[in-house]
């Protein structure tokens, strides 16, 4: 993700703008969360990758792709239709875009209580934010239905 300060000027303000109209979340109440090492986590990827079999992300498009907990990273393609980022570090190592593995090894190692048995796959670069959220109540049901403690969020 570039930073505002490396763009060129005229586009840096561009997209200032385009986040001073996005809707603000107030916050809510605070609650106390288990302890990691007692939690069900999550994996939720905004990089646009799902399984071969699936059909691609479509641009400008609210929708996700599962990804089960049991999924062989060499099923995995992207269909992100961002050019303003490298692929070469996602083909040489999945974990990059969906650190599976390394959930697994802290699960292993009992810092993680445990992995969900699904992980999600958003397409990133949804220029109307209002679209997700819808999919993102559906998502939110199925992460509860799934006894999801929390999820880490890998934005692209």
């Amino acid at each position: 993700m570039v930073r505002l300060s490396d763009l060129h000027p005229e586009e840096g303000e561009r997209m200032e703008q385009i986040a001073a109209q996005l809707p603000r979340v107030q916050a809510g109440e605070w609650i106390t969360p288990k302890r990691v090492a007692d939690s069900r986590i999550a994996l939720i990827t905004t990089s646009g990758i799902h399984r071969r079999s699936d059909p691609p992300f479509r641009p400008g498009i609210s929708e996700y792709r599962l990804l089960p907990d049991d999924l062989d990273p060499a099923e995995l393609v992207m269909t992100h239709v961002s050019a303003n980022f490298d692929r070469t570090a996602f083909q040489q190592d999945p974990n990059v875009m969906l650190p599976l593995e390394r959930l697994h090894e802290l699960v292993e190692a009992g810092e993680v209580g445990s992995a969900s048995r699904w992980h999600y796959a958003f397409m990133g670069a949804v220029p109307n934010v209002a679209l997700l959220e819808a999919v993102g109540m559906e998502v939110g049901e199925l992460l509860a239905r799934d006894g999801v403690d929390a999820a880490v969020l890998l934005p692209v």
